[in-house]
């Protein structure tokens, strides 16, 4: 595989249940896949755990995994089970040294960068995406957004 983009996704696991590659792994061996489907977990605390090798595509995003790294941030679901952007700052800064060192290594244009929401916008065709428009919440934020506030600060 040569990385060409970055999904970011959330396990959808309250803030209590701070899981990592291994229950990741057997929740995907459960539905018949071959390995965890990212290449990348980002605990609570901050540790990086290394999934699927980046040597094999991952199964992270239906139809667009050739290429394109799998981070998942633990967390992402309230204590009501709904979508929550409820990352520690610990996560955050992983994330974005754990971005820039891919981005730096394999080249990655900063518009390829993404969150596993974005491959499927405007669910109703208008051409507009608005925050009724979105399949997924998967991570609960905008990578974009985050990307420009990670820029702004620098």
């Amino acid at each position: 595989m040569k990385p060409q983009c970055i999904t970011v996704h959330c396990s959808a696991t309250i803030t209590a249940l701070d899981v990592g590659v291994s229950a990741i792994r057997d929740w995907h061996l459960d539905k018949g896949w071959s390995d965890i489907g990212y290449h990348f977990v980002i605990r609570r605390s901050g540790l990086v755990e290394k999934g699927r090798p980046l040597t094999r595509s991952g199964a992270h995003v239906k139809g667009h995994n050739k290429n394109n790294v799998g981070i998942c941030l633990v967390g992402g679901l309230g204590k009501d089970h709904k979508p929550e952007c409820n990352y520690t700052q610990e996560q955050f800064t992983a994330l974005r040294e754990l971005i820039t060192e891919l981005c730096g290594q394999y080249g990655i244009r900063r518009e390829n960068i993404v969150g596993h929401r974005d491959w499927f916008p405007d669910i109703n065709g208008d051409g507009v995406v608005d925050d009724e428009d979105w399949l997924k919440a998967c991570p609960c934020f905008d990578v974009q957004q985050m990307l420009n506030e990670w820029e702004s600060a620098a």
